[in-house]
């Protein structure tokens, strides 16, 4: 009996110290304190797993902030909403732009007896006009001329597609209309089927602006609200609270997003949104060596601007405003395309006669 327990004894040990499962109980009330704030509630075994995971994103944090001090980084980072999930669950929960429906999309589609709207012509983007000291200088943020709503919360739906689509038709609609609405992203994930989206499984802005155009328009998110889950296709005629005539797609270059997003306004992109820092962003100029030129988020660019030094996107997303600075980040422009942000831009055209 004395032996059984001795080896019981002896084998939990050993458990303990191949598992790892030792915390740091200096963190003990933070933790609790995370729960609490993020409103987690686990199992026994899932509590393990998910402190154990928290924990090594905790040091990560601390790691990373510590070489930002050393001057090894040019942005900050800190603990989120995301803390508890490994980078992998991260992508696979987070990230829904499909580049392979994007690859196989008709990439522009514009009317070109369209003399109503503003447009940014091949020739204008070829035609750089303004001077290195200019572009070091310009500020642009569409925020401040009432382009943009408030940040939302895509939740636990890979729908950042239909929140990227619905940022640039939002924009659009209060340039030529002089209206910001708050249109649906819901409407977009239960009605856009089979037309290369794929509800919370991920999707395409510019497939979205199709469906848009082909039922004629879009609700507002007060007639059909938003609940993370997909759900049977609820649009009504009746509501429609914006449209859209077409869209076009912005050549694959820095330059003509930059020109794009000053003359346009803001503009749907996609990023390489994968890497732990991009999870746990918080504040500065996010420039990421490990960044892929293969995006796998979409966001929107409502701006950008140069702080010390730096020139940047300004990128609103839809993770809530927990996540990054209030919602938003500054990623880093003029570097090689970082992250490929500039590979899957495109925005939606809206004529007068529409409003």
């Amino acid at each position: 009996m004395k032996l059984s327990l001795f080896l019981a004894c002896v084998l939990v040990s050993t458990l303990v110290l191949v598992s790892g499962h030792t915390f740091d109980s200096r963190l003990d009330e933070h933790w609790k304190n995370w729960k609490s704030q993020h409103e987690k509630h686990y199992t026994e075994d899932e509590e393990t797993h998910r402190r154990m995971i928290w924990e090594d994103n905790m040091r990560y944090i601390e790691q990373h902030n510590l070489e930002y001090s050393m001057g090894k980084h040019t942005f900050t980072v800190g603990m989120n909403q995301f803390g508890d999930l490994s980078t992998k669950e991260f992508n696979e929960l987070m990230n829904g732009f499909l580049p392979v429906e994007a690859d196989n999309s008709t990439e522009e589609e514009f009317d070109e007896g369209d003399e109503l709207i503003e447009d940014v012509g091949d020739n204008e983007f070829d035609e750089d006009t303004e001077s290195d000291d200019d572009l070091r200088s310009a500020t642009v943020d569409w925020r401040s001329q009432g382009y943009v709503t408030s940040v939302k919360n895509q939740g636990q739906c890979g729908s950042c597609w239909a929140f990227s689509a619905v940022g640039a038709i939002e924009g659009q609609w209060f340039k030529i209309c002089k209206r910001l609405v708050s249109l649906s992203e819901q409407n977009l994930v239960d009605c856009d089927r089979g037309n290369g989206n794929f509800g919370c499984r991920g999707g395409w802005m510019a497939n979205a602006f199709r469906h848009v155009i082909r039922n004629n328009g879009i609700e507002s998110e007060r007639t059909y609200p938003y609940t993370g889950r997909e759900g049977g296709c609820r649009f009504q005629r009746r509501n429609i609270a914006a449209k859209i005539q077409s869209y076009r797609a912005v050549r694959r270059h820095e330059k003509y997003l930059r020109k794009a997003v000053q003359k346009i306004g803001p503009i749907s992109v996609a990023i390489d949104a994968s890497q732990r820092s991009f999870q746990f962003y918080r504040n500065g100029v996010y420039y990421e060596r490990r960044c892929s030129r293969r995006p796998n988020h979409a966001v929107l660019v409502v701006g950008y601007g140069r702080e010390n030094g730096r020139n940047y996107w300004l990128v609103k997303n839809s993770w809530g405003t927990a996540w990054g600075d209030q919602g938003y980040i500054r990623m880093a422009k003029d570097r090689r395309n970082n992250c490929g942000i500039a590979n899957y831009a495109v925005y939606p055209l809206v004529q007068r006669n529409q409003c």
